[in-house]
Parts: C-alpha cells; sequence; structure tokens
C-alpha cells in the first residue's frame, strides 16, 4: 500500500485533563505507532481538547489553567496540538459535536473533503474547485516531478498548529501538479482524510452505560468517524464491545490498540495525580510532567481540593 492509499489520521482526544497526565500523552504515540504499524494508516496529526467549565465535574479547575496545563504537557511534541474551541463556547459540548466541529473546520482550511469510515470518498480530497480559478500556493516549476502524498501531507501537518490554536480565516489549500497542462487540465492526489476519536477503554465502557450516551451520537461517533481505543488495566475490549448494540454494529470501526506495554490506569489516571499533590506524594513526577508540576504547584492548584 502507498502512501497516496493509505488513510490519513488526525487523532482527537476529548476529557477533563484536570490535569494532563503523562498518560494521556502515551495514549497518543501508542495510537500512532500501532496505526502506523497496521500499515493502512498515517497519522498526520493529534488534538487534546479540553471540556468546558460547565462540564460540571467535581474538582475540575478552570479550563484557562486546564489549556495551559495541556500546552505545557505538548510543548515538545512536533504532532500534537491542544485546542481551546471547546473551552471557549458558550456551554459544555458534546463528543460528537466537537468531532464535527474539528471535520468542518479540516474542511475550510484545507480544502479536504473527509471521508466516512464506512464511505470512502471517491472525490479528490485536495485541489480546487472546477469552477474557480486556481490560485496556487504550493508550486515550483524547477521541481520535475508532481507533489507526492507525502508533500502535500507535510503541507497539512505544518499547519496544524494554526488550525488547532487560532481561528483561522476561510481559505483553501491549492496544491497544483507541476507536469500538469495548467491551460486545460489539473491533477490532484487523492488523499483520504478522518479524524478519529482516541479514548481509553474505560470511555469505551462508558457506552455500555443506559442512558449515559445520546444513541445518535454514539452512531455518529462510532459510525461516521471511528475510535482509536488504548486499553487500560488488561480490559477485555471485545466483552465490552458485546454489551452494547451500537458498539457490535460498528465493531469494524474501533480500532484496538495492541502491544506489549502494560499500560495501568494509574499513570494516566488525572484523579490519582490530585491526590499525589494533595499528599505531598513524590510518586507524583510518575504522572505528571514537571512543568505541569510546577505549574500546579506556582498556582496552588488541587493541592486543598478534593475529588
Amino acid at each position: 500500500m502507498t502512501e497516496t492509499t493509505k488513510t490519513h489520521v488526525i487523532l482527537l482526544a476529548c476529557g477533563s485533563f484536570n490535569p494532563i497526565t503523562k498518560g494521556h500523552i502515551q495514549m497518543f504515540e501508542r495510537a500512532r505507532d500501532y496505526l502506523h504499524k497496521t500499515g493502512r494508516f498515517i497519522v498526520i496529526g493529534g488534538i487534546v481538547s479540553p471540556v468546558h467549565d460547565s462540564y460540571g465535574k467535581q474538582g475540575l479547575v478552570s479550563s484557562r489553567h486546564r489549556l495551559i496545563m495541556c500546552q505545557l504537557a505538548v510543548q515538545n511534541s512536533d504532532w500534537i496540538r491542544v485546542d481551546p474551541w471547546e473551552c471557549y463556547q458558550d456551554t459544555w459540548q458534546t463528543t460528537c459535536s466537537v468531532l464535527e466541529h474539528h471535520r468542518d473546520l479540516m474542511k475550510r482550511v484545507t480544502g479536504c473533503i473527509l471521508s466516512n469510515v464506512n464511505t470512502p470518498s471517491m472525490t479528490p480530497v485536495i485541489g480546487q474547485p472546477q469552477n474557480e480559478t486556481p490560485q496556487p500556493i504550493y508550486q515550483n516549476n524547477n521541481v520535475p516531478t508532481k507533489p507526492t502524498a507525502a508533500k502535500i501531507l507535510g503541507k497539512v501537518g505544518e499547519s496544524l498548529s494554526r488550525i488547532c490554536c487560532v481561528r483561522p480565516p476561510v481559505e483553501r489549500f491549492t496544491f497544483v501538479d507541476e507536469n500538469a497542462n495548467l491551460g486545460t487540465v489539473m491533477r490532484y492526489e487523492e488523499i483520504e482524510l478522518r479524524i478519529l476519536l482516541l479514548c481509553g477503554s474505560d470511555l469505551l465502557e462508558s457506552f455500555c452505560i443506559p442512558g449515559l450516551w445520546n444513541e445518535a451520537d454514539m452512531e455518529v461517533i462510532v459510525g461516521d468517524f471511528g475510535i482509536v481505543v488504548v486499553p487500560r488495566d488488561a480490559a477485555d475490549t471485545d466483552r465490552i464491545m458485546n454489551h452494547s448494540s451500537i458498539l457490535r454494529k460498528y465493531k469494524n470501526n474501533i480500532m484496538v490498540v495492541k502491544d506489549d506495554i502494560n499500560h495501568p490506569m494509574s499513570v494516566v489516571s488525572s484523579t490519582k495525580s490530585r491526590l499525589a499533590l494533595q499528599h505531598g506524594d513524590g510518586h507524583v513526577v510518575d504522572y505528571l510532567s514537571q512543568p505541569v508540576i510546577d505549574y500546579i504547584l506556582k498556582s496552588q492548584l488541587y493541592i486543598n481540593a478534593s475529588g
């Protein structure tokens, strides 16, 4: 399978991130490694989307603090970014709404036609509509070969920081084939791009709790987008999926990360990291990166909090 035919993926993680832990970042890394090893995917970006303050969870600190902590946690990553859109809304947003927002944003910013899991697009996903005058921004007459998928996605990848962190203007990226006869025809790379929800097996298990999730939203999340699940504490994901008719229906859209790494819940758990902070436990360094710890101590977060 060539790079052109592989599915290009952006991983999106929604959550409290109260605070964001080392384990949350490891989930991104493990998911990317696994998807690459399957030979079917290329992960071009990751997005951390902290929940709105009105989510109402006990002990949830202000999104102002959570956004800063998330930014500190990913500051050394060249592919994971923090997006404040969810926090900036007037009220709490569903996971489905956040996925749809980023899908629509990617359409506007990249000019891509994002395909659903079940219905891969047969339309070139990067290119200029035929009724518009081409305004190429990627063109070099000195380059004799046509742009590859890697070159094109490199340009998209470079734009992720702007996509994730600012409200970009509505514009299109146009990638022109230098070998094409621009007077009569333009050729484009066809690249399939999807946004997948990244989560732990605990979120997957929450889908089985009656009334917790809107069923229509679950249909969109699992049926249209798809999920990448990182198991925790040797969770039996097959058993979890068998407890939900929707998860069974879209089982092929749920990718479970399978590797040899032990991933205990304590490494990911924000709750355990908060307890360690409150008790002055030196093992907090196992849960949180040093810049996040420094910010928490400077801002006096969680020290007297409960939950």
